[in-house]
């Protein structure tokens, strides 16, 4: 999957050091024409599936930093221990958008990523 970024260094810091991701790849690309690029990816601990971090190249692509999915949560964080990840997420800043709920599929509270777009962050009911 990949997430359209303004900037590699931010977007990594946020989903390294705030979300507490690991960071997979970081090395040097280039773009068909010939620019250079990164090729990031990142993932949370324990998952198998990464996150391309891709860099914003045009209007096109920047007009859809954070609004990938046309304001719909469109990307889901399962976590073991809801209240902790929660705490220490609020605790490092990550603006959330709808307070803790219990839904029949488990707890649940909707923040966004540094682009803006909107996750659940999810937890056993």
């Amino acid at each position: 999957m990949t997430l359209v970024v303004e900037e590699y260094d931010p977007a990594i810091e946020f989903f390294v050091g705030v979300l507490g991701f690991e960071l997979v790849e970081d090395s040097p690309s280039r773009t068909n024409d010939g620019r250079p690029k990164r090729w990031v990816v990142v993932r949370p601990p324990g998952a198998e599936t990464g996150i391309l971090l891709a860099r914003a190249d045009g209007e096109r692509q920047a007009a859809a930093v954070g609004n990938q999915v046309a304001g719909r949560v469109g990307f889901f964080l399962r976590v073991d221990d809801f209240a902790a990840a929660y705490d220490r997420m609020v605790v490092a800043g990550v603006e959330f958008v709808t307070a803790p709920r219990s839904e029949p599929y488990g707890r649940v509270a909707v923040f966004l990523d540094i682009a803006g777009n909107r996750w659940d962050l999810l937890g056993p009911a």
